[in-house]
């Protein structure tokens, strides 16, 4: 037996007792004629005592320990005199009268502690390493814990899990899909699934009225801190629902979860169309862990997200002003103390091509309520007055301006200030959440690119049935039955009411341009399925990788993974990916010139 206790567990009760340990050595330390030892497992630390004086061949073995040296330990465990209230086992420690070192360790490139001194390439590199220290440990063990509550609750609820397929076939829309050559159909591909969609569609056709699976995903997009190439989803459809049955099943998990792991009782969600989320805070997932929500001054251009027009504020006179076709500002309460330099960073930082803004206007208000601003030139004092009335601002207060000649895009550039300012005055801590679904999303959104509308989620979603008739005449004005989770300004998950109308499924096709011989191609398969007597159905997916980054504080989801990619997409580890040899490449037939 290599051992009879783990590293995390003995306590003061158990002193006396003789017990077999085995670990890592975290550390060694000698004190005279004794040694210290740290040793290590996935449960702990314990102080090992090699004493000289009772064991002296002993004493000089353990003096040759290094880090993450693995050794097996036999000893007495015994109350220390001094304890060290840092770590559980603090009150003990194993008298050691046998040491088997059952393999050494290399220095390990950086330490393996909380606080390493390891860079984030090279904890990526070797990040068998990484996953040994308790940080990182304990994101695995939290996703666990998340993975298996999920189960749980959707097992209660009726649901089956079900395995689909990783091989299948690419399909248009969405993001670019990986692809994998096929052997025996020479010059053929399979896609690897961006997501189990039209499968668990097909679920639902197969009469199991509740599916889920926690299932790998792939997309050959661009990185950020919320993407990986491979992540992991929580998927689900149920059968003979509507939106609001949906929305009550998984507000319901998304309770259970907070409950079980965090022990925080969420309120009811709260839900706000799309179109308010776009008007008020200028982004689909909005952060509504604080206010300071958005007042248009001025919006010269009806558009989908508002239909309406709202009179400017402004007078002529500012001619960037003048020439604007929207105007909005945000209110950051108690901020007029900011120094110029201070109010020149924002600026700059409105500037970045990131956001991508000209410029920023900003007024303080002063004690005696008059209004003080940038532009004071242009305008009389009341005008100001006016737009801190309007904004509801009282004197300390900060009113931060952005304008330009397209409204969303000012109110994406106004978003990102917003969060900006909400982060600096400390109100984005990751110890609060808040939580609300976005609904009644556009159908489509225009590309410029392809110059074309687009599914703004995929193809299979619904319409809200109101909104139908508009497919013939303003298909760009048709809401979709689809929502999304938000928390903390994260979308967590997403799902909508499926199309089950085949002939409804031909319309929709026929808007995003598919001739009925396309169509048929890609997706025969699942209109041919409609055919035979499809139940309405609708479902969601959450992306369990953001869900667990934000129950562990984490600013990126590569810390909950065990084995990640890098922000161009490499696992550096494993060095993938790589090349093949000229001989899988012919044998798969690709064409491909190999270069050194």
């Amino acid at each position: 037996m290599f051992r009879t206790k783990t590293c995390g567990e003995l306590r003061i009760s158990n002193v006396g007792e003789e017990v077999t340990l085995a670990g890592w050595v975290q550390r060694a330390r000698k004190m005279g004629g004794m040694t210290f030892v740290d040793l290590r497992d996935r449960y702990g630390i314990t102080q090992l005592v090699f004493n000289a004086e009772t064991n002296a061949d002993l004493c000089e073995q353990s003096n040759h320990l290094g880090r993450e040296f693995v050794i097996q330990v036999v000893g007495t465990v015994n109350e220390r005199s001094a304890k060290n209230s840092k770590i559980p086992t603090g009150d003990i420690e194993i008298i050691v009268n046998k040491l088997n070192i059952l393999n050494v360790s290399d220095v390990p490139p950086f330490t393996i502690e909380d606080e390493s001194d390891g860079g984030d390439d090279i904890r990526m590199k070797y990040r068998y390493l990484d996953l040994r220290r308790n940080p990182v440990r304990r994101n695995l063990e939290l996703r666990h814990k998340f993975a298996f509550e999920v189960r749980r609750y959707l097992d209660q609820q009726g649901f089956l899990e079900i395995e689909t397929p990783v091989l299948v076939n690419s399909t248009p829309e969405g993001a670019r899909d990986f692809v994998v050559p096929s052997r025996m159909n020479p010059g053929q591909f399979y896609a690897l699934p961006q997501s189990p969609q039209t499968l668990k569609q097909l679920c639902m056709v197969a009469g199991i009225d509740r599916y889920f699976q926690i299932c790998k995903c792939f997309r050959d997009e661009d990185l950020r801190a919320d993407r990986q190439p491979e992540f992991t989803q929580i998927d689900c459809e149920m059968s003979f629902v509507e939106q609001e049955d949906i929305l009550q099943m998984f507000e319901g998990m998304s309770r259970h979860l907070f409950k079980t792991i965090l022990n925080i009782d969420i309120p009811t969600l709260p839900r706000m169309t799309w179109a308010n989320a776009m008007k008020f805070y200028g982004s689909d997932k909005p952060d509504t862990r604080f206010g300071m929500e958005f007042v248009e001054l001025k919006n010269v251009q009806p558009d989908n997200a508002s239909r309406e027009i709202v009179e400017s504020i402004f007078p002529e006179g500012f001619s960037v002003f003048d020439g604007a076709a929207y105007i909005a500002g945000i209110c950051c309460e108690g901020q007029a103390v900011y120094t110029r330099k201070q109010l020149d960073q924002l600026t700059d930082f409105v500037k970045r091509p990131q956001v991508g803004a000209k410029g920023l206007v900003y007024a303080r208000v002063q004690e005696d309520g008059s209004v003080k601003s940038s532009i004071d030139k242009f305008y009389a004092p009341e005008v100001m007055k006016q737009v801190a009335d309007k904004m509801n601002a009282k004197p300390g207060d900060l009113i931060l301006i952005l304008s330009g000649d397209d409204a969303m895009k000012t109110r994406k550039q106004l978003c990102e200030l917003r969060l900006e300012m909400g982060a600096r005055m400390g109100l984005r801590s990751k110890d609060k959440f808040s939580c609300l679904w976005v609904i009644d999303f556009p159908m489509y959104e225009w590309s410029d690119e392809e110059q074309r509308l687009m599914a703004m989620h995929h193809p299979f979603t619904s319409p809200k049935p109101e909104d139908i008739p508009l497919l013939d005449t303003d298909p760009a004005s048709v809401r979709a039955n689809a929502y999304d989770m938000v928390i903390n300004g994260v979308e967590v998950g997403g799902g909508s009411i499926r199309i089950h109308d085949a002939k409804l499924q031909q319309k929709i096709f026929e808007i995003l341009g598919f001739t009925p011989e396309q169509a048929q191609l890609k997706f025969g398969f699942l209109m041919n399925a409609f055919k035979f007597g499809a139940p309405p159905h609708g479902g969601l997916a959450y992306g369990l990788d953001r869900f667990v980054s934000l129950f562990a504080g984490l600013d990126s989801i590569r810390d909950c993974i065990a084995f990640p990619k890098n922000n161009s997409g490499r696992d550096v580890m494993l060095d993938a990916p790589g090349k093949l040899d000229q001989s899988q490449l012919d044998e798969l037939c690709l064409a491909i010139d190999i270069k050194e």
